[in-house]
């Protein structure tokens, strides 16, 4: 908890603040995650990762703050079931460049989105907004940080975060309800979870076709994957496997970071 923005102080936050932190800013949504899982799964996915990444490049000698997380994204897909939150492409591109310019104001240099809302729309704004803050010539405000997104969706981070993250089939299954079970376990209901048959949608092919909501694609409780296979141990693997994207990506844009180790 001693990374997070939104438990310090002012003075606190004052000292945080400077030109060789890394600011974590996680990025999820509101929406249905099964009858098992709450519709802050992404939060909550998106903050684990942020702590677990922050606590390994702490160990490697590297300030990291984590800004207090998104939590609202494009979940069209989840249209037709309760607690389905959402905002719109403009909406979440000037959202997050808001939030990148604020900190920029703060003598923040240095950002990394932690995303883990995988709405294919969703993930296209966070690609373009990330151009406009790929260096220093790049927006027109020029306080704004340098910020990166390492996208999980990419060939390179999909392939070590399991089989069922691949096969695209997992939308409050085995992968997402083992993180929220390593991360906040009092939220997953697991007597309801362990009764839930495995569901294959056929997700990535669906999309490729149109069809552009679960319901369409024959979804009746707003899940896919295995959820009933989930387990903490699993969980943590994911997240160990998460914050490493987000040290590597680190470690291959600012090296100088790591000049004294």
């Amino acid at each position: 908890m001693k990374f997070e923005l939104a438990n310090m102080t002012w003075p606190e936050a004052k000292e945080a603040f400077d030109a060789e932190a890394v600011v974590i800013l996680p990025v999820g949504s509101t929406e249905p995650h099964g009858p098992h899982l709450p519709l802050n799964t992404d939060v909550t996915i998106a903050m684990a990762q942020a702590r677990a990444a922050a606590a390994q490049l702490d160990a490697e000698g590297v300030r990291c703050v984590i800004a207090p997380p998104v939590a609202y994204g494009l979940t069209n897909f989840t249209e037709g079931f309760a607690g389905r939150l959402t905002i719109r492409p403009g909406t979440l591109f000037s959202l997050v460049e808001d939030i990148l310019l604020a900190l920029g104001q703060e003598g923040c240099k240095r950002v990394v989105l932690s995303n883990a809302h995988l709405e294919p729309a969703h993930i296209k704004v966070l690609r373009s907004l990330i151009v406009d803050f790929a260096g220093p010539d790049c927006h027109p405000d020029t306080t704004a940080p340098m910020a990166i997104f390492p996208d999980n969706t990419r060939r390179r981070w999909a392939a070590t975060l399991g089989d069922e993250f691949k096969s695209g089939e997992c939308h409050a299954g085995c992968y997402e309800a083992s993180i929220v079970m390593a991360a906040d376990p009092a939220q997953v209901r697991e007597d309801k979870m362990r009764e839930l048959p495995a569901v294959d949608l056929n997700l990535i092919e669906s999309m490729q076709s149109g069809v552009s909501t679960f319901v369409e694609m024959g979804s009746e409780a707003a899940y896919n994957g295995n959820p009933a296979a989930a387990s903490a141990e699993e969980g943590n693997e994911r997240i160990a496997a998460l914050a490493e994207m987000i040290c590597t990506s680190v470690r291959e844009t600012w090296p100088e970071l790591f000049g004294a180790q």
